[in-house]
């Protein structure tokens, strides 16, 4: 089963691939996500990362929260769950004419 991890602090210029490699030394890497800005595309300092097992996961957390990666001292946790967003349907004009009568 695998165990998702949030990882903070994140400098701007880390990758992907670099946080898998680095989490790799822990245990078997499912994936590695760098949240960006939907904008822009830059990094926003935080990602996910999934291990494979759960001794994974606990290793990881040990060996990498308070770590320094490129000059940025992270923090390794436990993902909470996603919370639900509201739903952006407004109706079936979708979103046109929104706040004014249809008549």
């Amino acid at each position: 089963m695998t165990k998702k991890l949030y990882i903070g602090g994140l400098s701007y210029e880390v990758k992907e691939e670099e946080l898998r490699e680095l989490f790799e030394q822990a245990g078997k890497v499912e994936s590695a996500k760098i949240i960006t800005d939907r904008e822009t595309g830059r990094s926003k300092g935080f990602g996910f990362v999934e291990m494979m097992e759960d001794e994974g996961a606990q290793k990881a957390k040990e060996m990498f929260n308070g770590y320094t990666l490129k000059e940025r001292s992270i923090a390794v946790d436990d993902a909470r769950p996603q919370r639900e967003r509201e739903s952006r349907d407004f109706g079936d004009r979708g979103g046109r004419d929104r706040g004014r009568s249809r008549y």
